[in-house]
């Protein structure tokens, strides 16, 4: 029965963040991430494969199921609700982190926050069709049109009692106590009240991290950051930076606007302040300090959590974006999800069946579409052994899949660590679901990636997420003896150390006669004019991610394709666009 049918309609649920308020219902039965999702400065939905593209979210109650993709949903939050822009209330089926922290770094920073409620998969489904909602500390009424009262929302006062019942030693105390200054105190305080949603019993300690959180993402986002260097913040285990939002060297040579790219750049001034490495990469497991099997870390950035956890076997959870440094100024994480053995294991099994053919654009479209079965269920892919995908390989596949998927990992069968077989991913137990892909299945998610109308392009976009050393190597063979169109930017955004691995190895000087823009410190999804020509108005890419988020975030039609595809777009100013042949050929 949906709640169109019923008049008052009450539902009860749990209390994630308190408070009251009421708004006109927004409903949608699919995930959304706020980064490259939601405009923050506007509220609208800018995700143009979700059903609730062009909605404004400001000041309606929003229910979805869950978030999806971007840690930095977080920090999307917190903007709109220190900007006025934030939804009355936020209704779930299921706990979610990374949207509920944002309220919480909202209410404990800075005063300001709204009610945020799970009802489960039950209740959540009963919302589809409703009007308008009003939710008073754990219940939600729906009802079929504005009620005429007077009644008026409240916002709770503070975040509410630190949760008691988790197991804290003489540190974790002091720190709580704010031995260690002002700046660890509300990391910890924030820190044990998301262990407390998330079901943890007890904290453990961490060997590094890696913040997502740098990435501006507005006014809200440098004055969270500066507050923590006022209050004293220092790291205390060693930390990489993610890729922020311009070049950090350049971005005034490349004719970024003073007032986009100095509170940018202050964001990351502010957590080297805090004692954070210079390294400004989406892809922290490409460098030196890249973690090993078994290791517990707390990295934000969904491609890198992925990829950590996935291939490299490391263990953290997708951290939200702001829970990422205050774990990183206390060293203690909650030891709960996928740090934790059980926490790791498949729970749905997905069999491949392949094409006759492929090249490497398999991979991203493969992590695009199974992440979209997948929700927050770790799945085991069958049906890749025999193509012994390579790191650049699960790189794509794995960032695609943090795209669509809310789940921190997934296992290949005889190629990712965890996984000699199918068996062990499962944990010996029988998977809860089990799926096949087939090329059908991938030739209608190739036409949802590769959207393009226009055959003519004026950009090739690399390097989402950044490249490594070895695809600067593949894209300078492709390179080999052509010439660039004048009409069309090639583009690749990477990281200073793979640039200079890349450089040492010639191939540098190859991208760059041909015509390449090499971009440091920032990637695609926080990429805007002038680096995208304000005149292109279609691109070519060959990352799902980008090919996903894109028509949102540069206001551009995007074509997906290979490495090779691109190159050939870059030379021809075309890409004829359609499923490739060797994925056309399988289909029926």
């Amino acid at each position: 029965m949906h709640a169109s049918d019923v008049m008052d309609e009450a539902l009860s649920g749990r209390v994630l963040m308190g408070g009251s308020a009421e708004g006109a219902l927004l409903y949608a039965g699919t995930g959304l991430s706020l980064w490259g999702g939601v405009d923050p400065y506007t509220s609208e939905v800018i995700d143009r494969h979700h059903p609730l593209s062009g909605s404004l979210l400001s000041g309606r109650v929003l229910a979805i199921p869950c978030g999806r993709g971007s840690c930095t949903g977080s920090s999307v939050m917190l903007e709109m609700l220190l900007n006025g822009h934030a939804p009355a209330a936020l209704l779930l089926a299921e706990p979610d982190e990374i949207l509920t922290l944002g309220v919480l770094v909202a209410q404990v920073l800075f005063g300001r926050a709204i009610p945020v409620l799970c009802l489960g998969r039950d209740g959540f489904e009963r919302l589809a069709g409703g009007v308008w909602a009003r939710i008073e500390d754990d219940r939600v009424t729906l009802h079929p049109q504005r009620p005429a009262d007077d009644w008026r929302g409240v916002m709770a006062s503070d975040a509410g009692p630190l949760p008691e019942g988790l197991a804290l030693d003489a540190d974790d105390r002091a720190l709580l106590e704010g031995a260690h200054g002002k700046a660890a105190q509300a990391a910890m305080q924030i820190l044990l009240r998301m262990a407390a949603l998330q079901g943890a019993k007890d904290l453990l300690d961490v060997t590094q991290a890696h913040i997502d959180g740098c990435i501006y993402t507005g006014p809200a986002s440098l004055r969270f950051a500066r507050q923590l260097v006022e209050w004293g913040a220092k790291v205390r285990v060693p930390t990489t930076l993610n890729s922020i939002s311009v070049d950090h060297r350049r971005w005034r040579e490349l004719g970024v606007d003073k007032d986009f790219g100095e509170p940018a750049s202050a964001v990351g001034d502010a957590y080297m302040a805090m004692g954070a490495q210079l390294s400004y990469t989406c892809a922290p497991y490409l460098l030196d300090s890249a973690p090993g099997l078994g290791d517990q870390v707390v990295w934000a950035e969904s491609n890198a959590v992925v990829y950590a956890n996935s291939v490299l076997g490391a263990r953290t959870l997708k951290y939200p974006d702001y829970l990422d440094i205050c774990i990183a100024l206390t060293g203690r994480a909650p030891n709960v999800g996928s740090h934790r053995d059980e926490g790791r294991l498949a729970t749905l099994r997905v069999d491949v069946e392949l094409p006759a053919a492929h090249d490497e654009s398999l991979y991203p479209l493969l992590g695009y579409h199974i992440g979209s079965l997948c929700g927050s269920r770790i799945p085991v892919v069958e049906g890749l052994q025999a193509l012994a995908p390579d790191s650049d390989a699960l790189k794509a596949f794995g960032a695609a899949f943090a795209t669509t998927s809310a789940a921190p990992m997934f296992h290949v069968a005889g190629v990712t660590p965890e996984a000699p077989d199918v068996a062990t991913a499962l944990g010996g137990q029988a998977p809860r679901q089990q799926l096949r892909v087939t090329p059908a299945d991938l030739v209608a998610t190739w036409r949802e990636l590769d959207r393009a109308s226009e055959p003519t392009v004026q950009l090739v976009s690399l390097g989402n997420p950044h490249f490594s050393a070895s695809e600067c190597a593949s894209l300078a063979q492709l390179l080999a003896g052509r010439r660039k169109h004048p009409d069309v930017a090639l583009v690749i955004t990477l990281g200073r150390a793979v640039q200079e691995q890349a450089r040492a190895a010639g191939h540098v000087q190859v991208l760059q006669d041909f015509g390449a823009l090499l971009v440091n410190d920032t990637c695609w999804c926080m990429l805007g004019e002038p680096i995208i020509p304000p005149h292109c108005t279609t691109l070519i890419t060959n990352s799902a991610k980008y090919a996903h988020y894109g028509p949102g975030l540069a206001g551009r039609q995007v074509h997906f394709g290979s490495l090779a595809a691109c190159v050939e777009a870059a030379c021809s100013a075309r890409a004829d666009g359609g499923v490739p042949a060797w994925l056309s050929g399988e289909a029926h």
